[in-house]
């Protein structure tokens, strides 16, 4: 049995093949998805899990070089891009209006749907390279 990290297998196997640009999205309950994009489905109720408590835990889990948020979530939803702002503060951040935003979503490896209903609690995490125990 695993010890550590994510022990969703679909979550792990995704990020264990991801290269380098690769990206997935972690979505609220309200983000299409585009035919052809695999789903991972963790929406249990409204609002569980969290939109934080996914990205947080895959953030841990996965080398992240840029975020890409929709220029909208500055307006219509203050925590989530604070929360945003403070986990990827040393990562590349870039907005695009909600439509490019969506229309990103078409390349992703996997979306994994978060039980988040607040809007625009969306991001595309694009992966980096890690060579080991860099500090």
């Amino acid at each position: 049995m695993k010890k550590h990290g994510i022990l969703n297998s679909h979550i792990a196997k995704v990020l264990a093949d991801l290269g380098h640009t690769d990206y997935i999205v972690i979505a609220d309950v309200g983000l299409p998805i585009p035919d052809g994009v695999p789903k991972i489905d963790l929406a249990l109720t409204y609002g569980v899990p969290s939109f934080e408590q996914v990205v947080e835990i895959v953030a841990n889990d996965m080398e992240i070089e840029k975020v890409v948020i929709a220029e909208e979530i500055k307006a219509q939803n203050q925590p989530a891009y604070g929360f945003i702002q403070q986990t990827f503060a040393s990562q590349t951040l870039e907005t695009y209006s909600h439509e490019q935003f969506k229309a990103l979503t078409a390349g992703a490896k996997v979306i994994i749907r978060t039980g988040e209903a607040k809007p625009y609690a969306n991001c595309i995490l694009y992966s980096g390279v890690y060579f080991g125990n860099e500090e």
